[in-house]
């Protein structure tokens, strides 16, 4: 799209009762439309990985979840020539369609993606030839899901036409649920994160002052977070630092344990990831063991692989099936102070070899050929 056509569509408001549309004068013919529970310029994980990956063939339109906004002004965000991403001005999700149906009427999809069974509504103004379902985490049983979300999520897998999977037990839910499912784990951006395997010649100014032994976090700090286990940790272990990196979601503040060798940095983009990631001693991935974490399978597993750290991990389920002969797992305080103390050394060789067998770029041209085979 030309700039100063983008430039004056981001400029317009369009109220309920307007005619025009998105594109009145430079119409776009998407090949594929996303609906996404997380915000693209969020923390950097599945969605973006995949959906940017697909736009280097395919033109997508990847829609946010409301504004929540009674305002009908838009705003569209061209991440590059084939990726756009819309953030509906509505007040709730169930009133996208009607919205898309308002400022797209003439637009036809190829392809409608879903991460969220929530969007699920949108079916009823679009009519896509080919329903894909990209689950990635189990949603229904995060914190503050709502009541009806089980309920929508039977009715996508009524339409899809195919199911991916994030993670196998994930594959192992669905796969009893639909006939076309197909695992395809979280992979990884190698390059992107084995420049993590050295540090780096600057230190963030936010690590300078603290000391190392760091005992290291990246990712959303939420529900998922076993905090107790954290903090009783960091108390057996006054002179290890343990830093906590990424954004505050569903849980307050208050909530966090506050010691002095306990230290959180906020979110960083992903292109900062690797600086930080090169300061970790040791990564972890302290997860509780509870509904939300039940089916999840980190992508921050392969990320700190490929960065060369020892990992620690709760007893995550993949993590466990998958990780076991080279991560250590742990159920409680006493054995993460062991594992801390004693980390496994002898993991290089076996980092390498699950490495070898992954990435986001062949994950996408095996879900491309699937798709292709479903238009």
């Amino acid at each position: 799209m030309k700039k100063d056509i983008l430039d004056s569509l981001n400029k317009n408001n369009f109220k309920s009762g307007d005619s025009e549309t998105f594109f009145p004068n430079d119409p776009i013919e998407f090949y594929m439309i996303v609906f996404c529970h997380l915000r693209w310029d969020f923390v950097y994980q599945r969605p973006q990985h995949i959906i940017s990956r697909l736009s280097k063939t395919h033109k997508i339109l990847f829609v946010e979840e409301p504004m929540n906004s009674t305002e009908s002004s838009f705003s569209l965000q061209e991440i590059n020539s084939n990726l756009f991403v819309l953030k509906p001005s509505v007040s709730s999700i169930h009133e996208i369609g009607a919205y898309l149906n308002q400022h797209l009427p003439q637009q036809k999809f190829s392809v409608a993606w879903f991460y969220s069974a929530a969007f699920i509504g949108v079916l009823d103004f679009i009519s896509p030839e080919v329903i894909v379902y990209d689950c990635m985490d189990e949603l229904t049983l995060f914190k503050g899901a709502s009541t009806e979300l089980l309920q929508q999520e039977t009715e996508l897998l009524k339409n899809a036409d195919v199911v991916y999977t994030g993670g196998k037990s994930l594959y192992d839910s669905k796969r009893r649920k639909h006939e076309n499912v197909h695992c395809f784990p979280s992979s990884v951006d190698f390059k992107h994160f084995s420049q993590a395997k050295g540090h780096f010649t600057h230190k963030p100014a936010d690590l300078k002052e603290i000391p190392s032994p760091i005992v290291g976090y990246y990712g959303v700090i939420d529900e998922r977070i076993d905090l107790e286990l954290i903090e009783q940790t960091a108390k057996k272990n006054p002179n290890v630092s343990f830093v906590m990196i990424g954004p505050i979601c569903k849980i307050e503040e208050s909530d966090l344990p506050k010691l002095e060798n306990i230290h959180y940095l906020g979110m960083k983009t992903y292109d900062e990831l690797p600086l930080y990631l090169s300061y970790f001693d040791i990564a972890m991935m302290p997860f509780a063991l509870n509904d939300s974490t039940k089916f999840i399978s980190p992508t921050k597993t392969l990320e700190y692989m490929a960065a060369m750290k020892p990992i620690i991990s709760t007893r995550i389920r993949d993590v466990e099936r998958d990780y076991s002969q080279c991560i250590s797992l742990i159920d409680n305080a006493v054995e993460f102070s062991q594992a801390i103390q004693n980390p496994k050394n002898d993991f290089r060789t076996q980092y390498e070899t699950i490495l070898e067998k992954t990435s986001w770029d062949n994950t996408v041209k095996k879900m491309n050929v699937l798709l292709k085979e479903e238009v």
